[in-house]
């Protein structure tokens, strides 16, 4: 039970908060905000195109598709009275190697050819993140994380590959999971490598003046 449930259940008066939209139906996207105390009022997922362009590169393509994601929901929350006014987050992680872009793996062999392309090497994670304000107006942030993975056998990449954990995951690993044996050193941000990072979410929100820490208190 949430701050705000225990003081509507106690008779007190719900403080007011605007609404908050995330556009996406990530798990781990939700539980991170979640942790940072964010409850979202609704979950809209956008259905954009995630092909990158021919020469974009992957800073670009994590950017492009968070902006993308954000005013697609945004749009769709405009027509729905109950989220009139709604601030909206999207994000988008993208791994590379160098200027290569690794799929978000749908498959066994795409899995199985990102995993032995990150065995034993450093890899760069983009996260962008979009906040699509109840104006229209849009600020960004972009982060970059370095994760270096250790040499992994065959028999890992086998068994990791059998989780099944990297399916729908960009790089073809969820470093929450069981990936996290393979990261040897990580510099940077490791929520953002999971999905959403919270520093930069947190300070867009509290910039557009989103009361982000007002069900902090009283939440135990």
């Amino acid at each position: 039970m949430t701050g705000a449930d225990k003081a509507s259940s106690s008779g007190e008066d719900k403080p007011w908060r605007p609404k908050l939209v995330l556009a996406s139906a990530s798990s781990r996207r939700l539980e991170l905000l979640q942790q940072i105390g964010i409850e979202p009022d609704a979950l809209l997922p956008a259905d954009i195109d995630e092909t990158p362009g021919k020469t974009e590169l992957p800073r670009s393509l994590a950017a492009r598709l968070a902006r993308e994601k954000a005013h697609a929901a945004a749009k769709v929350a405009a027509g729905r009275p109950e989220l009139a006014g709604a601030y909206v987050i999207g994000a988008d992680t993208v791994v590379s190697v160098g200027r290569r872009i690794l799929p978000k793996c749908e498959i066994l062999s795409e899995a199985a050819q990102s995993l032995r392309l990150l065995s034993g090497r450093a890899h760069r994670v983009h996260t962008g993140v979009c906040l699509v304000n109840p104006k229209g107006q849009e600020r960004r942030k972009m982060v970059e994380t370095r994760v270096r993975f250790k040499r992994l056998s065959s028999s890992e990449i086998e068994a990791y590959l059998g989780s099944g954990e990297w399916r729908g995951k960009a790089g073809g690993y969820a470093i929450q999971g069981l990936a996290g044996a393979f990261a040897l050193k990580l510099v940077g941000s490791y929520s953002s490598v999971v999905g959403l990072p919270l520093y930069e979410t947190m300070s867009l929100l509290a910039g557009e003046g989103y009361p982000a820490q007002l069900f902090w208190l009283n939440r135990v």
